[in-house]
This record gives structure tokens, sequence and C-alpha cells, in this order.
């Protein structure tokens, strides 16, 4: 989910840049047995991953988050519930406690940056 709201692009052997939409396949066309993907979306860069490709032609992979789409909505609704209970009885411990998600949240954001973007295999 939190995929949709960033643009992420996959750079093959440095030299070719395939932008990702969502539900669309990329078709790659590789030259070499042994390619080099980096994926981004701007900020964060995975290592390089060398695929080793066998004699199959067709390899399915996908890119995930490090934040699961679980997670985010488990967050956002602990901001909301943490929220509403601090403005309604104006504790302000509660208040403070709702920012605890979205602090969570940047922290695995800006600290993980070689994995927070994945690519498995289908």
């Amino acid at each position: 989910m939190l995929l949709r709201f960033v643009k992420v692009r996959i750079i093959v052997d440095g030299m070719f840049i395939y932008p990702l939409e969502r539900n669309k396949p990329v078709v790659v066309s590789l030259k070499a047995s042994r390619p080099r993907i980096v994926i981004t979306d701007g900020y964060h860069y995975t290592k390089p991953l060398e695929l080793a490709l066998q004699n199959l032609h067709i390899h399915y992979y996908k890119v995930v988050c490090a934040i699961e789409d679980d997670q985010l909505i488990f967050g956002i609704i602990l901001l909301v519930l943490f929220y509403t209970a601090g403005l309604t009885s104006d504790l302000l411990l509660l208040k403070i406690l709702s920012f605890v998600p979205l602090v969570y949240f940047l922290v695995i954001y800006y600290r993980n940056r070689n994995s927070f973007l994945q690519l498995k295999p289908v």
C-alpha cells in the first residue's frame, strides 16, 4: 500500500531505467545471464542484486516494502484511536502516544535505506 505513494523504478545494469506502475508488469529483455538490478524510489536504493537466471525464459519478481500493509493499517488505526482519546479526555499522554506509530514508520523509512525496498520472487 505504501508503494502506491512513491515512484519506484528499476535500474538494470546501470543503464536502463524502467518505471514501475501499479498492477502493470514490466517486461525487461536481458542480454546477460547475470544482470545487476537496483530498485529505487529516488531516496532509497537497494544494494545491486545480481540475478542468476537459469534456462527459463520468464522470471517473475515483485517489489515489496519493509513496512507491510498490515503494519501501516494498524499504525494508522492506533494513531487515530490515541489521538481521538487524547482529544476527548484532554490527556497529554494520549496525544503524545498518538505520534508513536508515526515516529516508528519514520525510523524504519530513514534508517533502513538498503532494505526498505526489496525484490522478491513470486
